[in-house]
């Protein structure tokens, strides 16, 4: 019987969609009895180019060990589903008309198509989706959640706002140890309790975990919407090439600030990559120092000044403000005012990726205003500098030109002091001086002091003079929640008065509303501001007609949307109790799954979505609602599968193309060809290259021995080079078996590796090997014995159990195939057909190649899915060595090898090997003079 992989792998998809084989059982339901494992990938946005053959890598492997951990017994969570909001379906949008969620749709059934072809065990009855309303719902009411929520920092979490207020009618909130805003005021009880509800809701505003607040953020004034600083290409927007502007904007925002001790304590606790726990370290950027208070000279405003090296404040000889900087505008002079202005509109278009990248370009521009040193009272001129950022400390800095590199080209630059405070120091190496440990400065006190004694004298100095305080400062900024586009989650919030209020639980989902275009307003709202019934009548509590606006009892909704990593900073728990219709997940499914036990995703996330899941992870922890504050315990970055990318060559001013071998004579431009144009050998199909692309129909080819060969250059795997694989077409020729033991045979998981298609036709052939070890009877029948299998075959088996046991416990993948065609070349070469060897066989294949092994499992005799069945273990009695391969030498140079039992006498062993037609053609009839063996290692003939 022919291996037909066509037939094999339909049959088995349909059986387990039938079936759902693979429905993860909740409590009390059967099969919660046995031990839980979650094995889960991050979930894709489904574009509209569907998947090309480096998407599944990931899903391979989590599918083999979600497989792996069935065979052991565990009740295996496995999901899937859709991060479907996002910008590629908005933008689509705005070009054609047509709605995102219909292009969405026909997004997701074409991903679903192409991962059911592969055989992946997800259960598809958990899929979530978080562009529908039953979804967004519950990332609205964790939105509000967070919202009715504030941090209390002597509790070390989060807490209901009422428990905030209660504090504040008690004692006001001078003793109230908060997370909060800078410039929230101290009150009292009484001017609390005297406040309006206006008053409060404000101040309420400043210690709430989201928020509204001015921020400044990179505006494209030409697309209507902020940018991301990833979207921001040389100061222009990426699509499109319009300008961007820096710009203050109110804007949601989550108070991430408050958790940053607690994320950088839990990677301590997870299982993950140290080169990703490193991003995020890095990224929250934990420094101990001090806050320096400034004032400014003749007025009644300070700037706040975090450093780390509060033992340097003696080497200050100017300031530097960010040029967003709140107070660059009300300490600016007359005279100075057009000149920092004119600065202000320059670095508007500049990203502040940009600007922190740019350490060659020194501009600045002085305010003509002094503050005054905490120590010595001398006049410290202030400037603003586009080097300094105001998301970043307190968007200042305290000028110490000896000790920075940034601050000693500023002074350099503009003719500023550079007092050296530093004993011997070279203040042109000052950056990189290794002498910068010894304080001298004029006033005496730190002089003499190691660095550490220095810092901790001047703290202690600076908070007796009332001017400073020692401080732990964190890189890390506050998340902007706010997006100006249509496709995103909407806001659970009416504005009354230009206040937030939220919608009651019990009302949402908030649907987004139907709009005639998807672009900003003609007057520069966000693209729901096009909506026609966008507003809140709070006596039917429902989304009514924007006409019935009255500000009484129907108010405007919020125009902006959530960003994309709403739904996915929460997904994880959804997957647990996922049809659950009353809460975002019940208590006991929450209880009995726990978390994620092995998440598989890639590194790009470091600073993304994996922050901001174990941000929400930690929030909804303190309020009770999940039983772990770190959602998964171990996880793997796969690597990426790169595209082999072909190119043509085309001869400048001409539509003449070189083959590749002659290109160098001649001075060509190499372009992207479609590698589906290019055969095996390297050979381009001239003809269909010209059809390719009309710029290419009238193509003339210089040719070698009759053929154009194309240039080859490993790249990443996308549209835009022309190099993708589709994986449906491998399916099509070599089955999926073949796609997943081929993906996971390239290299090492986390490790990128070129694809190489020829290369699959060598595992296919094991497939079909594989098939032909249990089909050795008459005409290629199926046949198995039932005879007891010889030692040398349960060898085989038994060390490839042993060996794919260790290797899908360390996650090495690629070794376990080498395995298979270790232990399938063994057994064929012995015309294995033993029961006792091949059925435990199957099932060792079966996470890595399921559809060949559930076929060869129905044809040994079972009628249940070998998916469930005991995964063997190696038994050591099989792997215990009993002979041993001898190096046979002729005076000092090994000839040949030879096998022989370890128990062999070393009488016995000179008899079998001088009998050896091996050793009588080396000897030529000669008699040895000596025959040299030491058992166990070497046999040594001295002729």
């Amino acid at each position: 019987m022919k291996y037909d992989h066509k037939t094999i792998e339909a049959k088995w998809q349909q059986y387990w969609k039938t079936r759902q084989t693979f429905r993860a059982a909740n409590p009390g339901s059967e099969g919660a009895e046995k031990p839980k494992f979650y094995v889960l990938d991050m979930f894709p946005y489904p574009s509209g180019a569907g998947l090309h053959v480096g998407h599944p890598l990931g899903y391979i492997a989590s599918d083999i060990y979600a497989r792996y951990k069935r065979h052991q017994g565990y009740n295996v969570l496995h999901p899937m589903g859709y991060d479907s909001f996002g910008l590629p379906a908005e933008q689509y949008a705005i070009q054609t008309g047509q709605h995102p969620a219909i292009t969405t749709d026909a997004n997701i059934r074409r991903y679903r198509e192409q991962l059911d072809k592969i055989g992946f065990s997800f259960d598809w009855s958990r899929e979530v989706r978080t562009s529908d309303p039953e979804y967004y719902r519950w990332t609205q009411w964790i939105f509000i959640q967070l919202f009715n929520s504030w941090y209390n920092r002597d509790t070390g979490k989060a807490e209901a706002i009422a428990s905030l207020t209660a504090k504040f009618e008690a004692g006001g909130n001078e003793n109230v140890n908060a997370e909060c805003d800078s410039d929230t005021a101290i009150f009292s009880a009484a001017q609390w309790n005297a406040f309006s509800a206006e008053e409060k809701e404000k101040t309420l505003l400043k210690y709430r975990l989201t928020y509204l607040a001015e921020t400044e953020v990179n505006w494209c004034p030409a697309l209507g919407t902020v940018l991301a600083n990833d979207e921001i290409v040389n100061g222009v927007s990426e699509r499109g090439g319009h300008p961007v502007v820096r710009k203050k904007m109110t804007q949601w925002s989550m108070r991430i600030t408050a958790y940053a001790e607690r994320l950088l304590e839990g990677l301590g606790r997870v299982d993950w990559p140290q080169p990703l726990k490193d991003s995020q370290t890095n990224w929250i950027g934990r420094s101990e120092g001090a806050e320096v208070i400034f004032r400014v000279k003749d007025t009644t405003y300070t700037i706040p000044v975090f450093t780390t090296r509060p033992d340097t404040i003696f080497g200050v000889s100017f300031m530097t403000l960010a040029p967003e900087h709140e107070l660059v505008p009300l300490i600016t002079t007359e005279a100075q005012k057009t000149a920092v202005n004119d600065y202000i509109e320059a670095t508007a278009k500049r990203s502040e990726r940009e600007r922190m990248a740019d350490v060659k370009t020194i501009s600045g521009v002085f305010t003509g205003a002094y503050a005054e040193h905490p120590f010595t009272g001398e006049a410290v001129p202030v400037w603003i500098g586009d080097y300094v950022l105001a998301g970043y400390g307190t968007g200042a800095v305290m000028a110490v030109p000896c000790g920075d590199q940034r601050d000693y080209d500023f002074a350099r630059h503009f003719g500023l002091p550079i007092p050296n405070i530093f004993e011997n120091a070279d203040i042109s190496e000052a950056a990189h001086s290794e002498k910068q440990g010894t304080v001298i400065a004029d006033s005496g006190f730190l002089s003499g002091l190691s660095q550490g004694e220095a810092t901790r004298k001047a703290i202690a100095e600076l908070e007796l003079r009332g001017a400073g305080k020692g401080r732990t400062n964190y890189r890390l900024r506050d998340a902007v929640f706010s997006r100006q586009r249509y496709w995103g989650e909407p806001f659970p919030v009416y504005y009354v008065n230009g206040l937030p209020k939220m919608i009651a639980a019990q009302h949402l989902p908030v649907r987004l509303p139907e709009v005639e275009k998807y672009l900003p307003t003609e007057t520069g709202e966000p693209p729901l501001g096009n909506a026609h019934t966008w507003a809140w009548d709070t006596e039917r509590n429902e989304v009514v007609s924007n006409d019935r606006t009255d500000h009484k009892t129907v108010f405007p909704l919020e125009l902006n949307t959530m960003p994309g990593w709403a739904g996915s900073s929460w997904y994880f728990n959804r997957y647990m109790d996922a049809g659950n219709p009353s809460e975002f997940a019940s208590g006991e499914a929450l209880d009995y799954w726990k978390d994620v036990d092995l998440y598989i995703g890639g590194s790009e996330h470091a600073t993304g979505h994996l922050l901001y899941a174990r941000f929400w992870q930690k929030f909804l922890f303190d309020l009770g609602l999940v039983p772990v504050d770190e959602f998964a315990r171990k996880l793997i970055n796969q690597g990426m599968i790169l595209g082999s990318s072909a190119f043509v060559y085309r001869k400048k001013g001409t539509n003449t193309f070189i083959s590749a071998n002659l290109a160098p004579g001649y001075e060509t431009e190499a372009i992207h060809a479609d590698v589906s144009l290019v055969n095996i050998s390297e050979e381009l199909d001239t003809e269909a290259f010209k059809a390719w692309r009309p710029e290419f129909k009238d193509a003339e080819f210089i040719l070698e021995d009759g053929k154009y060969i194309v240039g080859r250059e490993v790249e990443k795997m996308s549209k835009s080079k022309y190099n993708v694989v589709n994986p449906d077409d491998i399916c099509e020729q070599y089955g999926a078996d073949t796609l997943r033991l081929y993906e996971m045979f390239l290299g090492p998981l986390d490790q990128a590796k070129p694809w190489n298609t020829a290369g699959i036709t060598g595992v296919h052939g094991f497939l079909k090997k594989l098939w032909k070890l249990y089909h050795s009877g008459k005409d290629g029948a199926f046949y198995v014995s039932d005879a007891p299998a010889s030692a040398e075959n349960l060898k085989s088996l038994h060390k490839a159990i042993k060996k794919v046991n260790e290797d899908i416990e360390g996650f090495s993948f690629n070794t376990s195939v080498s395995s298979f065609m270790i232990a399938v070349n063994e057994l064929t070469s012995r015309k294995c057909n033993a029961r006792e060897v091949l059925e435990p066989l199957t099932v060792i294949v079966a996470p890595y190649a399921p559809h060949i092994a559930e076929e060869l499992w129905q044809l040994l005799g079972h009628e249940t899915s070998v998916a469930f069945a005991p995964f063997p273990e190696p038994e050591e009695k099989y792997l215990v060595e009993s002979t041993k391969e001898y190096p046979v030498s002729f005076n000092g140079k090994m000839r040949f090898k030879l096998e022989l039992p370890l128990d062999m006498s070393r009488e016995e062993m000179e008899k079998t090997v001088l009998a050896h037609e091996k050793t009588m053609e080396q000897l030529q009839g000669r008699s040895p003079k000596k025959v040299i063996i030491v058992p166990g290692k070497i046999i040594n003939i001295v002729g």
